[in-house]
């Protein structure tokens, strides 16, 4: 009887040792964590970030969905791409770089008020500031360049290549993304910093680099002392140099451009563009699924912005081991 007593009180205790341990590992059994990233456009910028996407996924046991990249910027290209990779359901959250301030705050509502929170990265909407009381308010976080800070210091490397005098010539893109309105808008203030410089005009091609090279050749055309040319983004950029090359005009007018792209650098390599300004597209989505993981898993409160820093390139640093790593890739 003793015995049997003993052997009771042995097994008890085994299994009050064992069950919470069980629980424990019951409680941190979490349901998989859904996100869906939703680019602007393809383009090498966005296969970057999507690299950073991907590798802090894996790290945190994350599952994304990655919508279909559009082939040409625009709420009218990127909302039904958007809706039907989410029509699916059980998405948690919508890593996104919207292509409107305006348009996209009403498909972007629709969203929220169904459960999924919203981070975007690379643009914003509204006027980007989710603190306060708005109709967009909802984001999580902003999570991209200063675009103006990075317009007016591209703005100040040029004036500095150009000995702060002359005329200058903006190529960009779509006037009503937030991104290019800070890169116009800091380009802007930047020049008219130096009163010997004029900025003579500001293009919009649509993210179409044959357009932006017709726009960028009237330019040259029309005021024939342009000495500097910006272009706000790889299709501007690409459609500007290539202007300034097939005039006849490089060296005499001096190439700034934005975005990393490895066509970019070879150009740099090759004198036919003169400053680049890389984002850091990778960390950018690195730090929006970390940054939406620990809001979901633990409930951190999560910065209204979150600003990586940029990084110049020029002929003097573009082989430079250390910089090879801001080259999107």
């Amino acid at each position: 009887m003793k015995k049997a007593i003993v052997l009771l009180l042995t097994l008890i205790l085994v299994l009050v040792s064992i069950i919470p341990v069980f629980a424990e590992g019951q409680g941190e059994a979490k349901e998989e964590i859904t996100m869906l990233f939703m680019p602007g456009i393809a383009d090498p910028f966005y296969f970057t970030m999507e690299k950073g996407i991907r590798a802090k996924a894996e790290e945190l046991g994350v599952k994304v969905i990655y919508a279909e990249y559009p082939k040409s910027w625009g709420p009218e290209a990127q909302v039904p791409i958007l809706e039907a990779t989410a029509a699916a359901g059980g998405i948690d959250m919508i890593l996104i770089a919207p292509t409107a301030t305006d348009a996209l705050i009403a498909p972007l509502k629709k969203f929220y008020d169904q459960g999924i929170e919203i981070i975007t990265i690379d643009c914003f909407i509204g006027d980007g500031d989710y603190s306060k009381a708005s109709d967009y308010d909802f984001p999580l976080s902003y999570i991209g360049t200063d675009n103006t800070l990075g317009g007016k210091r591209v703005a100040e490397e040029l004036a500095e290549m150009l000995g702060e005098e002359g005329k200058v010539f903006c190529q960009s893109t779509n006037p009503d993304t937030s991104s290019v309105i800070g890169r116009v808008n800091g380009f802007t203030a930047g020049i008219n910093e130096f009163p010997n410089m004029e900025l003579v005009g500001v293009e919009y091609c649509l993210d179409v680099q044959q357009k932006a090279q017709e726009q960028t050749l009237a330019a040259l055309q029309a005021n024939p002392d342009i000495v500097g040319v910006f272009g706000v983004n790889v299709f501007s950029a690409q459609g500007a140099y290539q202007a300034v090359v097939n005039a006849g005009l490089t060296g005499a007018v001096k190439i700034a451009t934005w975005d990393a792209t490895l066509d970019l650098i070879n150009a740099l390599k090759e004198g036919t563009v003169d400053l680049i300004l890389a984002q850091k597209p990778a960390e950018m989505g690195a730090l929006a699924v970390e940054w939406g993981y620990k809001y979901l898993t633990e409930g951190v409160e999560v910065p209204k912005k979150i600003i990586p820093g940029f990084e110049f390139f020029t002929a003097d640093n573009v082989n430079d081991p250390d910089m090879q790593q801001f080259i999107y890739q």
